[in-house]
């Protein structure tokens, strides 16, 4: 049967999948569709189909079985229309069942993409979840920074899923009460694409960025028993808790011995580096191609003397580097490392990787990657840093194929 946008269909709805969409069938079509969950039965609406019918993209508008696990979304502009808000995907979703659907999605990702048959002897199972900043609202007011959209009379908001529209907001209840949205949201921005806005967890004052690119202000972070400098703007994890929670998970995953080699790659402004650091006193080469986040790291790691930033892109750096590291931490974008990356880490013969991961297909595409050059997944702890939204953190260990744990 062919399928049209506009189309409605009854289908059961099957297991999540990686993207914060659940799958289901129809006369033999396949139809991914947000804001569902599995075991429901729903009439839906097809909003999208790929070119040849390759995909179907639909949208519930009656959910006729509901799932135990389905909760009133506790923001109104939350939801898969175009006319909603497209960040936060699982806000139907009781708590600890996003955290379970999210734990699914690693499974299979990892299975599927990264080729590991025996999962649960490195693995839990387990998204562990962090603290709520205001445990009144359980899974809400995380977020430190958010950028918002501002459409051509100047009113900001944020985009539907998959579009470039702005659907107006009186607030974002993922967002740190701090950010104060409702001003912003409040306030006409003619002439402007963007407007971010964050809160230094420091000073507790508001830094609002307009327009797209990096402030000039530098905000101060404390994490991991030291404090970092981040240019307004430059990436730090958003989730007040996430950097300490990373930190100790790296960490222990390598095990750091005193005067050991670390190379950081994708280091930001030198948060993992500046904790090998000052607890191993060992040689630390930080990696960072961005070149705000670079002159932070300088900052960051200024007092210490065995580290070293190179502001060279990863792939360059890794094509050129003559180093022999006992360990390589690697926190790469959302497209992951790849296999040019991957291959000059394994020749460096570490004995331990520790990936930072925020994508799962990714981290499951370069584990294979790392199997092929002789290092097997050894250890996986995943997080829920970003909660109401399908996002996922890992981080895993790998080890050379033969060899054992640090």
């Amino acid at each position: 049967m062919t399928l049209n946008v506009g189309d409605r269909v009854e289908v059961e709805i099957g297991p999540v999948a990686h993207g914060g969409h659940c799958v289901a069938r129809h006369e033999g079509r396949v139809l991914f569709v947000r804001g569902v969950l599995p075991g429901e039965r729903a009439l839906v609406e097809v909003v999208d189909v790929g070119r040849r019918g390759r995909f179907v993209r639909a949208v519930p508008i009656e959910v006729m079985t509901a799932s135990e696990y389905r909760v009133t979304p506790p923001c109104p502009f939350a939801g898969p229309r175009a006319d909603h808000c497209g960040g936060c995907d699982f806000q139907h979703v009781r708590l600890d069942e996003q955290r379970r659907l999210k734990a699914a999605v690693v499974r299979e990702q990892l299975e599927r993409l990264g080729g590991i048959t025996d999962l649960h002897t490195v693995w839990s199972g387990e998204v562990e979840p962090l603290p709520d900043p205001e445990p009144s609202q359980p899974g809400l007011r995380w977020r430190r920074r958010v950028r918002l959209a501002v459409d051509a009379t100047g009113q900001a908001g944020l985009h539907p899923h998959r579009s470039h529209d702005v659907v107006a907001i009186d607030d974002c209840l993922i967002a740190h009460a701090g950010l104060d949205v409702p001003e912003i949201t409040g306030t006409s921005w003619p002439g402007v694409d963007e407007v971010t806005v964050q809160v230094d967890p420091v000073s507790g004052e508001r830094i609002v960025t307009v327009g797209r690119g990096h402030g000039v202000e530098a905000m101060t972070m404390a994490a991991a028993g030291r404090t970092w400098q981040v240019t307004a703007g430059g990436f730090w994890q958003v989730h007040p808790d996430a950097a300490d929670v990373l930190a100790e998970a790296v960490m222990a995953m390598a095990e750091p011995r005193p005067g050991e080699h670390l190379v950081d790659l994708y280091a930001g402004v030198g948060l993992f580096s500046g904790v090998w650091g000052s607890r191993t006193g060992g040689r630390v080469d930080a990696v960072e191609g961005h070149r705000t986040a670079a002159s932070d790291a300088g900052q960051n790691l200024a007092d210490l003397p065995q580290a070293s930033v190179h502001g060279v892109a990863v792939e360059r750096f890794v094509a050129s580097a003559e180093v022999q590291p006992d360990v390589v931490v690697l926190d790469p974008p959302r497209v992951g490392a790849k296999r040019q990356v991957v291959e000059a880490v394994a020749g460096w013969l570490p004995r331990a990787v520790v990936y930072v991961a925020c994508d799962p297909a990714a981290l499951a595409r370069d584990v294979s990657y790392f199997a092929a050059s002789g290092y097997r997944l050894e250890r996986l702890r995943a997080f829920d840093l970003f909660p109401m939204t399908h996002h996922v953190e890992c981080v895993a260990l790998l080890v050379p194929e033969g060899g054992v744990s640090p």
